[in-house]
């Protein structure tokens, strides 16, 4: 790395930051060009957070890694009273993303066995039937049509219900529940508030229905490691059915899109996909890799005075990992530009999409698979597919931690 990398940046803490978190996009299909800077500049930069608190975010790619597994960067720390907050909405307490090993490790266990390889192995026929369903569906529609209303939406929507034992049928509530739940502007606490307690009202009497009438679900197996095992409390069992609802289909919902958009993007890699289709895992890799979920990732709490790259950060302070800066560091993605999609970039699969450390993505195994289904889906069932708009149209949402197309007009 050279030599200005390595050069130590006092920031002061005293003073009033000078950004303001999270950075503006200058489009759908580029990240805020400020990490470039702050990556060469500025490593641990000092921000005002949308909360109104103060905090830091780091954008290199080791030190980002640093942050996600060091275990003085606290995660149950944010719930604590005082604590400095990413929205002013607080989050819910009693879940994996807020608790730390080991009773993070504790809850992670109950459920790890739904989302391991095996497991995503075994799921994906029915995955693979329900994107075709949702393909002959679309297939009849005379097109432009919205890719995010008949595919990206649909499918993960459907494969978490399916896996939770949620019905499908409700699925239209998710979006304003979801929503609520990763906003960081785009809802008012009291907004954010009700879509809360209307969702946790919702996921308790259907734990009671599973209660009366167990099914081979993933909340049935939770609702009796609750009621018989005591393995975890009532509000625990609330707050993971809330947390793998959500997760469960925000993130892979966003990824379809934006990645399916890089690929109509460049028709030189996509035509060479269609040729190649054993290349889809790996490209699928570099897919993740360009195109984050969000700019930054959960919050966390500094338990002790930390040194990144020659910043202290102080003991309570609140810092965010910008996974997609880091998945842009020349550093560890040498070839080329790291802002350019390469399907063939040797290093894509070193990537942080999924985080790193404890915390990495729960459903990174189904994500995958959902990504793999779906691409190599849609290239062999359409291939005319392409834009019915130009990209400039195009828009992502705002104000929430999880970033997806506003919509996605194809033609074929």
């Amino acid at each position: 790395m050279d030599t200005e990398r390595q050069t130590a940046h006092d920031v002061r803490t005293t003073a009033e930051p000078s950004l303001s978190y999270p950075f503006p996009r200058p489009s759908a299909v580029e990240i805020p060009r400020v990490y470039s800077e702050l990556r060469d500049k500025c490593p641990v930069a000092h921000v005002r957070l949308p909360s109104g608190d103060e905090g830091y975010v780091v954008t290199r790619y080791d030190d980002v890694r640093t942050v996600l597994a060091d275990a003085r960067f606290s995660r149950s720390a944010t719930v604590e009273p005082g604590a400095p907050q990413l929205s002013k909405s607080p989050p819910l307490a009693g879940g994996l993303f807020t608790m730390d090993p080991p009773e993070h490790t504790r809850l992670r266990k109950l459920v790890l066995r739904e989302f391991t390889n095996r497991r995503v192995q075994q799921l994906r026929p029915r995955i693979q039937e329900l994107t075709d369903g949702l393909l002959d569906s679309m297939e009849r529609l005379s097109p432009p049509a919205d890719l995010n209303t008949e595919l990206a939406f649909p499918l993960p929507v459907m494969v978490i219900c399916e896996l939770l034992g949620v019905p499908f049928e409700d699925r239209g509530r998710f979006r304003a529940w979801s929503d609520a739940f990763v906003s960081l502007t785009s809802h008012t606490p009291e907004e954010t508030a009700a879509q809360r307690t209307s969702m946790i009202g919702y996921l308790k009497a259907l734990i009671d229905s599973k209660r009366e009438a167990p099914a081979d679900d993933l909340i049935s197996a939770l609702v009796t490691a609750h009621d018989e095992d005591g393995r975890l409390t009532e509000h625990e069992l609330i707050t993971m059915c809330i947390t793998l609802l959500v997760a469960g289909h925000e993130t892979t919902v966003s990824q379809i899109g934006t990645c399916v958009l890089t690929l109509l993007r460049h028709p030189e890699h996509l035509a060479a996909l269609r040729e190649r289709p054993d290349m889809i895992e790996h490209a699928v890799e570099e897919l993740l890799r360009i195109n984050p979920i969000g700019d930054g990732g959960p919050l966390r709490i500094t338990l002790d005075d930390v040194e990144i790259c020659g910043t202290v950060i102080p003991k309570g302070s609140a810092v965010l990992a910008a996974i997609c800066s880091a998945n842009q560091d020349a550093g560890r993605f040498p070839e080329g530009s790291p802002a350019d999609f390469d399907p063939a970039r040797p290093s894509a699969n070193q990537h942080v999409a999924f985080g790193h450390g404890p915390h990495h993505c729960l459903g990174a195994a189904l994500a995958r698979a959902e990504l793999q289904i779906v691409i190599g889906s849609l290239l062999r069932r359409f291939p005319g597919l392409k834009l019915a708009e130009e990209v400039d149209a195009l828009r992502m949402t705002t104000g929430m931690m999880v970033h997806g197309l506003t919509r996605l007009p194809v033609t074929w």
